[in-house]
């Protein structure tokens, strides 16, 4: 594909590339709730999908007068590890859709999450695709801002050595989406119809600049692409 409009792709992980999100969101229901907060998992997914949770401590604190610290995010990061080595699932179609562009671009494709990298590691292994991202792999948590702020993008751009706008940023929620907005990159948003992604109209009115709901899609939708076609 020596035509291939991006010179790279930059993907979100958590409901890009594993569904992850109900696992996650499940577990931390139950330690908020063995906290006092009684939190539904389907709103734990509206309250704190593509957010990190140390990010949202002032809300649990204000739910449950607890100020969570060290000892707790590493028991919540244990029990939900636990249950993604048990559970975690790739998203259909998105295997096959990495190593495509994998290939198409000499491999220059990373992820850039807003997660810790730990778990980040974790997913990619058990669902096969570690591999493709070997010494590509982003954390906003290590960094001093996370998603929305564009830092995590930009610092993934520049270890492949390519300008932010000859990127492709792949996106399912409205917080990483802004983020790949920011940096400059053209977002592609993926909103299916299942539970934990965000809307296409609220991608769209963050820029996103197309929305697909198959990720089998994605490379031939890359490859075809001609800035300024919707």
């Amino acid at each position: 594909m020596t035509d291939f409009p991006f010179d790279a792709v930059l993907f979100d992980c958590d409901g890009v590339l594993v569904d992850s999100e109900p696992i996650t969101n499940r577990v931390l229901a139950q330690m908020l709730c063995e906290m006092g907060w009684r939190v539904s998992a389907e709103e734990c997914m509206r309250i704190f999908t593509g957010k990190a949770v140390k990010d949202e401590s002032p809300l649990i604190e204000a739910r449950t007068g607890v100020r969570i610290g060290d000892d707790w995010t590493k028991a919540f990061r244990q029990r939900r590890n636990a249950a993604l080595e048990s559970e975690l699932a790739e998203i259909s179609g998105a295997p096959d859709a990495v190593r495509a562009l994998h290939a198409a671009l000499n491999g220059r494709i990373a992820v850039a999450s807003g997660a810790d990298i730990w778990k980040v590691e974790l997913q990619l292994a058990k669902v096969g695709l570690a591999e493709c991202f070997a010494g590509r792999i982003f954390s906003g948590q290590d960094l001093p801002r996370s998603k929305p702020f564009p830092d995590v993008y930009l610092a993934a751009a520049h270890a492949l050595g390519v300008p932010p706008s000859r990127c492709a940023v792949i996106e399912d929620t409205v917080t990483g989406a802004t983020a790949g907005v920011a940096a400059g990159a053209t977002v592609f948003g993926y909103s299916p119809s299942s539970n934990g992604h965000s809307s296409p109209d609220a991608l769209r009115a963050v820029g996103a600049a197309h929305i697909f709901t198959d990720m089998s899609e994605l490379p031939a939708l890359l490859a075809q692409w001609r800035r300024g076609a919707e």
